[in-house]
């Protein structure tokens, strides 16, 4: 045989195999598995297999190397590898099949939760065992995190710089802002802080900002580089770094420091990134920095699903993605897994009115399930009785709380949901209330520990030195401020020299008395394991017994907490198998809103449009769809933001797999202003095939004229007009019938009946309040135990037993 036959055939059979270990893949994800050389896009539509596809491309490299995306074969090979490979899929021919592996340490794989990182490597394992841990499966922040630690001192931080989050942030702006006497309603903390980020994503020092504007005659922006130079300053003074700063100075570290670029372009051989129409300039100039040793970089991402913008983001990156790397090819991931043919086909008719985008058509083989329904509501209270009607029906069927979730363009829409499911009886959780990590006394003890750390973080230091209480005022601590200051160092040292300041004379023994407790805690931390420690923490700095003499509910309830955070170090400590205080701190630093979402708690979930980006639910309620409302009313007129606007609007549609509602109101009250607001739009562009209506019927009001608005059995009912119209299916949640609306029906229940409640089952009432012309009742149910409802609303679900 010669050798041009010889190597086309090795080739041609190295393929098979490879091909048939991912034969579960279908054919575009599988290719985008097997193309493992230069740089690729991968356009992955909503429900498509991202994450399969990663985990298998990860999976390919490890196993098989680049031998699927090369002419290259070994120079060793032999016919009787030729005929092992031919022969068929066996664990020899696999590993005959493998070409140029690649060591687990040399993939980055960088994701933009850490829960998806987290599962990314779960994952990985499962498939791979446990050489998958070496794989850097981070976020980009994380992963700047790990670059830092590693060379700030480069920069002139310390290694254990400490990382500020958004409220430490805000206490630092608020504090430079009253350093500088400026009004805080000319000079929002949060509006200045946007703008420093913004300024930093353009690669802008304080120097160069102030190049810029500093001598501008905008009096704001003269006012913001002021502003800036301090805000650096003091973070660096701290020894820390706020969120953008780790993006920010990673870049600066690499762009400073080209050995440091070097050695991490030598190690990752491959880059691939999640989520990539999510990313800034920055992410965009890490990426590519990362990238520029092998050129191995794959993104995935959806441009249909850029929703980021007000974070910075820029729809440019993955548009832009095939001209900025030169030989790039690009692989559309268009067959959907999650959601049903109605549901595709209206998200797919709605991003179709857009300009700036790629090009894609999401298909399924699920079938065209259940249409969409657009419930017209009379008010939010109608709109929010409707919803928690059918999630009611959903329960009474067997289904399941957690298998619904509603989505609104603001969160001041949740505030009628939350009152109607509190009537109904409905467990919810609101995404995005307040984290865990929030809680003043978890910001406590995190403080704490941070001091440990970092005794030169002033801010952290500030928040403990007086809680409890030890008798050090706020003038005490300004004084002190005021010396660091003047000297040029931190505030833990000056409070730890106290007697040498005619100033703090007073106060020197409770400060010297603070600090030898820090400075006994901080050698602790060299000797203890990391639980041993907090609890050192805890009995050391009287926190926990100050709460135990203060006594009552709300003190009960952070102690709980604070025993609740060592729950947290013990679960980081199994499972990273990392006992290090610097590790958890980060782990806690880096952690998100999202990534608290617990998907096994039984309970309906309320969130923003923005906040369900990468989550599916049965079912789905997009509520509040009108004008002026969603899409805003900021973004009428203006075309880009009517464009990002449509994205959210086919992220919240991608999100249902089942069954998907959508509610508008004829007249809304929000912020206290009652509104008449047309449907939105984006219900307009869905075509008649995908859709059924329910509800007050605001196009017939409008032609009928305003009396008419009476429409019988409408309210709460739900389905009324649409059983009318012969469009109810047996056996689905979507169609399932209402239960008709009866003034009286509540009068039929006293105090000792027997019910049966269509969501949780048989019970007994042993409590009625009486409350206007309503009732608060308690009652035993034989399985969920006692649920305290109004009685209007439950006697819409519920009978008497019989």
């Amino acid at each position: 045989m010669n050798t041009a036959d010889f190597e086309k055939r090795y080739i041609a059979a190295r393929r098979s195999v490879i091909e048939a270990d991912f034969k579960r893949l279908n054919p575009m994800q599988r290719q985008a598995v097997l193309a493992t050389e230069g740089p690729l896009l991968i356009l992955a539509g909503a429900g498509s297999g991202k994450t399969t596809v990663l985990i298998n491309r990860v999976a390919n490299l490890l196993k098989y190397g680049r031998a699927s995306d090369t002419d290259e074969i070994p120079e060793n090979a032999t016919e009787a590898d030729l005929a092992v490979l031919e022969a068929g899929p066996s664990p020899e021919a696999q590993r005959i099949a493998a070409y140029g592996r690649v060591e687990p340490w040399r993939i980055i794989a960088i994701t933009f939760t850490n829960k998806a990182a987290d599962e990314l490597k779960t994952r990985l394992e499962g498939m791979l065992g446990p050489e998958a841990n070496d794989i850097w499966a981070r976020t980009f922040h994380s992963a700047c995190v790990r670059i830092l630690r590693r060379d700030a001192d480069r920069l002139g931080y310390p290694r254990d710089f400490t990382i500020y989050d958004t409220a430490d942030r805000l206490s630092v702006m608020r504090s430079i802002l009253r350093e500088l006497d400026l009004d805080d309603k000319v000079y929002p903390p949060k509006s200045v802080l946007a703008r420093l980020d913004a300024a930093r994503d353009e690669l802008l020092s304080p120097e160069l900002f102030a190049g810029r504007y500093g001598s501008s005659g905008d009096v704001r922006l003269r006012k913001i580089s002021e502003i800036y130079k301090l805000y650096a300053q003091r973070l660096f003074a701290a020894g820390a770094m706020d969120f953008d700063d780790l993006l920010y100075n990673t870049v600066r570290l690499f762009r400073e420091c080209p050995d440091v670029l070097e050695h991490y372009q030598r190690q990752f051989k491959y880059v691939l990134i999640d989520e990539y129409q999510d990313t800034n300039n920055l992410q965009y100039l890490l990426a590519s920095m990362l990238a520029g040793g092998w050129g191995n970089i794959c993104v995935v991402g959806d441009d249909d699903q850029s929703i980021y913008k007000f974070r910075g983001a820029t729809i440019e990156n993955i548009l832009s993605f095939e001209k900025e790397f030169k030989g790039c090819r690009t692989i559309r991931l268009e067959q959907n897994y999650r959601s049903t043919g109605h549901i595709l086909g209206a998200a797919n008719a709605v991003i179709a009115n857009n300009t700036e985008r790629k090009g894609k058509t999401l298909w399924t083989n699920a079938g065209d399930g259940d249409k969409l329904l657009l419930y017209t509501a009379q008010n939010e209270d109608d709109e929010a009785q409707f919803v928690a009607s059918r999630i009611l029906a959903w329960r009474g069927g067997g289904g399941n709380f957690r298998d619904c979730a509603v989505l609104y363009r603001m969160n001041a829409q949740s505030n009628r949901l939350e009152f109607a499911f509190k009537r109904n009886g409905i467990p919810y959780r609101v995404v995005g209330g307040m984290r865990f990590f929030d809680r003043a006394e978890v910001k406590d003890m995190l403080a704490y520990l941070t001091v440990l750390l970092t005794p030169a973080d002033d801010l952290r230091l500030a928040r403990i030195i007086n809680s409890p209480q030890r008798g050090i005022g706020d003038k005490t601590v300004e004084t002190a401020r005021q010396i660091a200051a003047r000297e040029g160092t931190s505030l833990y040292d000056v409070i730890s020299r106290a007697n040498e300041y005619e100033e703090l004379r007073r106060a020197a023994p409770k400060l010297i008395k603070f600090t030898d407790m820090i400075s006994s805690l901080r050698s602790l931390a060299e000797t203890e394991s990391l639980d041993r420690l907090y609890d050192a923490v805890i009995e050391e700095t009287g926190y926990a017994q100050a709460l135990k003499e203060k006594g009552g509910d709300e003190a009960t309830a952070r102690l709980e907490n604070i025993n609740e955070l060592k729950t947290n170090i013990l679960g980081y400590i199994k499972e990273t198998g990392d006992e290090s205080l610097a590790g958890f701190l980060d782990e806690v630093a880096l952690y998100t809103d999202i990534d608290s979402y617990d998907r096994e708690a039984d309970c309906a979930i309320m969130m923003t449009m923005h906040s369900a980006k990468g989550l599916e639910f049965p079912n789905v309620f997009i509520v509040g769809a009108e004008e002026g409302l969603f899409p805003g009313a900021r973004c009428i007129g203006d075309p880009e933001e009517m464009e990002e606007e449509r994205r959210l609007c086919y992220v919240a549609l991608t999100r249902a797999k089942e069954h998907l509602y959508i509610t508008c109101a004829r007249q809304r009250m929000i912020f206290g202003r009652t509104t008449m607001n047309l449907p939105s739009r984006f219900v307009e562009e869905i075509p008649a095939e995908h859709l059924d209506r329910a509800g007050f019927d605001l196009r017939r009001q409008n032609s009928a004229g305003a009396g008419s608005a009476a429409r019988e059995g409408a309210r709460h009912a739900g389905f009324g007009s649409a059983r009318r119209q012969g469009i109810r299916r047996e056996g689905s949640m979507l169609h399932a019938p209402a239960p008709p609306k009866s003034e009286n029906k509540a009068a039929a229940f006293s105090l000792g009946d027997r019910v049966v409640h269509t969501a949780f089952g048989p019970g007994e009432i042993t409590k009625m309040t009486p409350m206007g012309g309503d009732a608060l009742i308690e009652i035993t149910f034989d399985g969920p135990g006692v649920k305290r409802l109004m009685l209007r609303a439950a006697a819409q679900h519920m009978k008497k037993e019989e």
